[in-house]
């Protein structure tokens, strides 16, 4: 009974079932006072064809024991009263007599029809009359009055009760089945879902995803929910070449270091230049080790918020040549155009040593995807607030669709390297109040942007 399954019907039904107990009370009690209305009119109205008939024939054949009052009461299914001059004297058919208090005698005995409702005396139930004048020639000498039960006209909306349940049970039913068909529509997806949600629980991220269809909040829970399976796949898989990535990366420098150190422990190495050229080989190992490790670091701290961000007086175009000059030497080596362009010395105020490490990322993303005999090109501007450093390169471009992943951690183009660089540089750009701006050509290079703003944000 705590399944939605069970719940969506029942409340749809209960809401159908209360809605037509309000829908037929308020039609049963509009109804019971119009037809109670139009019965009473309609009794008034026979009850005064009664009584004219009857008066007309008593006037005829005043005396006549041939018609009593137990005989015209079977035949009409009404009660007759008589008010007035005894029209029987001595006889037994005499009509049961009513006092003159219960209507206005006097207009009758001027020849006035009245209607009225009374009880008569020693009777437990109200009577609806008619009173007309009895006339043996010119002269009035009393009323008849032709009475029914009140009770007939409470009774004259009970057929429209029993016309209206019939309808009532039968919008229940249907209420009822179409309340069973639409929970299952809309269970059907939402147990579907959470079966898959059972599977990616336990890891299996490929399972299929149930597709609603015309829109609406399932069909968008059941969208967001695939997207979420996809996202959640590409996170394992990132996460599980990571780990073979950093893996491989660590193994390389670590095998290095283990091989110089075992060979200037063993005495291998007897040349005073070799050793010296083994002790640099391990040293720049071992700077390749702490890079590694502390980019490592500085994601977690971004994702984490730990993430402490100075605010001192840079000089950008002193910071833009120690970026440059870091990676002359690669450059010269590959034959590649590397340039400068400066173009004003702008001081601003934010962390030099972050703002170095974004610049550094993109340069080391450039060379790493420009090949031998290429173009780099690092430039300095500053345009309507803001500081710019644009790095260019010639390489491949990027496709569209790999425009919003190059950014996300430990996610590799060609499956090789960390696939922190790019990702840190634009964590830190978002940390430094800036932000990096792509712009590139399938075959035709890349140019990644920092904007940085001149003045910081202090919020």
């Amino acid at each position: 009974m705590r399944s939605l399954r069970f719940r969506l019907p029942a409340l749809f039904l209960l809401a159908i079932v209360l809605a037509g107990l309000v829908s037929t009370a308020i039609a049963v009690s509009v109804s019971k006072s119009y037809a109670e209305s139009t019965a009473r009119k309609q009794a008034f109205r026979e009850l005064r064809l009664e009584a004219i008939g009857l008066t007309a024939l008593y006037s005829r054949v005043a005396g006549d024991s041939r018609l009593g009052s137990r005989q015209l009461e079977q035949a009409t299914g009404d009660r007759i009263f008589y008010t007035g001059l005894d029209l029987f004297p001595g006889q037994t058919t005499a009509f049961t007599p009513l006092p003159k208090r219960f209507f206005d005698y006097a207009a009758v005995r001027r020849g006035t029809t009245l209607q009225f409702q009374f009880r008569p005396p020693g009777a437990k139930e109200e009577f609806l009359g008619v009173a007309r004048p009895v006339e043996l020639g010119s002269r009035v000498f009393g009323a008849l009055i032709v009475a029914k039960p009140v009770t007939r006209l409470n009774q004259a909306w009970l057929p429209l009760v029993w016309r209206l349940l019939p309808a009532f049970l039968t919008g229940v039913i249907v209420a009822g089945l179409l309340g069973w068909y639409l929970s299952r529509r809309i269970t059907r997806p939402v147990v579907a879902l959470s079966h898959a949600a059972d599977e990616v629980a336990t890891g299996h991220y490929g399972v299929a995803v149930p597709v609603v269809p015309g829109g609406g909040e399932i069909s968008d829970l059941s969208e967001r929910f695939g997207q979420m399976a996809v996202q959640l796949r590409e996170a394992e898989e990132l996460e599980r070449n990571f780990l073979m990535t950093v893996s491989h990366e660590l193994r390389t420098p670590l095998t290095a270091i283990r091989g110089h150190v075992e060979a200037l422990l063993e005495g291998v190495v007897e040349d005073e230049d070799a050793r010296t050229k083994s002790l640099e080989i391990i040293s720049l190992e071992a700077d390749r080790l702490e890079r590694l490790v502390g980019d490592v670091l500085d994601l977690a701290k971004l994702d984490t918020r730990r993430f402490t961000v100075l605010q001192e007086e840079v000089d950008m175009e002193r910071l833009v040549d120690r970026a440059y000059s870091a990676f002359g030497e690669e450059a010269r080596r590959r034959s590649i155009d590397y340039r400068r362009r400066v173009d004003g010395t702008p001081v601003i105020e934010t962390d030099g040593d972050r703002v170095l490490q974004v610049i550094s990322n993109l340069l080391a993303n450039a060379f790493r995807w420009t090949p031998d005999g290429g173009r780099v090109e690092l430039g300095l501007a500053q345009v309507d607030g803001t500081i710019r450093v644009a790095v260019d390169d010639s390489g491949p471009g990027i496709a569209a669709d790999e425009r919003e992943r190059i950014f996300r951690p430990f996610w590799s183009r060609d499956g090789h390297g960390t696939g922190l660089g790019l990702a840190i540089a634009h964590e830190l750009a978002g940390a430094l109040g800036g932000r990096i701006e792509l712009k590139t050509e399938r075959g035709h290079g890349s140019r990644f942007e920092l904007v940085l703003p001149v003045r910081p944000n202090r919020g």
